[in-house]
């Protein structure tokens, strides 16, 4: 998925530097990914380590790491999805009659075909599951094919913040499940929906990796469309983006953010700590510094990238600019929670 913050271009950096530090062997270590977004930095540790911890606040995200983290022992879904990408459309779905031309909702979202065909797919994995044909297992594998190959075709520049006045060339193309493969080995993982905030109170380990927004953009605004079509529940879209109610992060507000970070820090029960952050983020150097040196031996490391911008004239000119990813250490004192 082209997902704001990705650490796809990053995970290498990031995964040599933990076990610079930690160590090699990870095979006795609990990692949390506390901010998890796609999963992408507990899936290139899930075969290395005891157990996966990973959470995020955000429906769509829950439901990606289920499938990719949580998931871990085979099962064959190809005939299922054979049924599903043979459906006959529908006209009275929640997609289609919200986000589509067509249905007269003024939304261009999706093609009226593609927002009728998810609509389709999204129902009979819902009547599967609910009449035990499937397992969790398998209905958190479905959604993940349907989540990705609907964002394939979606109508917009990157994000679900506005839909494009003509559909383009990518949206333009029928939707497609194919299977969302998972790492798989013996260990079992755990998955949240929860407020990192709270849910570092209740969970320990040895490796936690923190990734927040750092800017203010809000995560449930810019991917509000992936999360209704994974909770598909019924509620009254508000304004010309079709806007669902979404949780704001404290990590998107200057006023917030550096209280938020500290409180994770000082509740952390674990003994390494990573924070990966841009040299454009809400809090300072200085900031996450004067926080973490508080709780061990801090350290800090960089890594310049090439990442896009989209030009503000036209969504389809690109900038290629070079940025910072910084990525800060805490050997964390055990006195601070035993």
């Amino acid at each position: 998925m082209n997902y704001i913050g990705s650490k796809f271009k990053l995970s290498s950096f990031i995964k040599d530097t933990i076990c610079s530090i930690v160590g090699q062997n990870l095979s006795d270590k609990i990692f949390c990914d506390l901010f998890a977004g796609t999963g992408i930095i507990g899936r290139i540790f899930k075969k290395d380590v005891k157990k996966v911890i990973s959470n995020d606040i955000e429906y769509y995200s829950y439901v990606l790491n289920k499938n990719y983290i949580e998931n871990h022992r085979y099962f064959d879904v190809s005939n299922l999805l054979d049924m599903l990408n043979n459906l006959p459309l529908i006209e009275d779905g929640f997609i289609y009659k919200n986000y589509c031309l067509g249905s007269g909702s003024n939304r261009q979202y999706f093609t009226d075909e593609n927002g009728q065909k998810i609509d389709a797919i999204r129902r009979q994995i819902e009547v599967w599951f609910k009449n035990k044909i499937i397992n969790g297992n398998v209905y958190y594998s479905l959604l993940v094919s349907l989540i990705e190959s609907a964002d394939k075709v979606a109508n917009t520049a990157s994000v679900y913040g506005a839909f494009l006045k003509n559909i383009k060339k990518t949206a333009a193309k029928k939707i497609f499940l194919e299977p969302a493969l998972f790492e798989i080995n013996d260990n079992s993982h755990e998955v949240y929906n929860e407020d990192s905030n709270k849910l570092i109170k209740q969970i320990s380990g040895d490796i936690l990796y923190l990734d927040p927004p750092y800017n203010e953009r809000q995560y449930g605004a810019n991917y509000h469309l992936l999360n209704t079509v994974a909770k598909y529940d019924n509620f009254i879209p508000k304004g010309k983006t079709g806007l669902r109610k979404y949780f704001r992060s404290n990590y998107c507000t200057k006023n917030n953010v550096l209280k938020s970070f500290q409180d994770i820090i000082e509740d952390a029960k674990f003994k390494y700590i990573f924070l990966s952050y841009n040299n454009e983020g809400l809090m300072s150097l200085d900031d996450i510094k004067s926080v973490m040196k508080r709780y061990g031996k801090y350290n800090v490391v960089k890594c310049k990238y090439q990442r896009f911008k989209s030009d503000k004239t036209e969504n389809r000119n690109h900038k290629a600019f070079f940025t910072y990813e910084y990525l800060h250490i805490l050997d964390k004192k055990y006195n601070h929670f035993q």
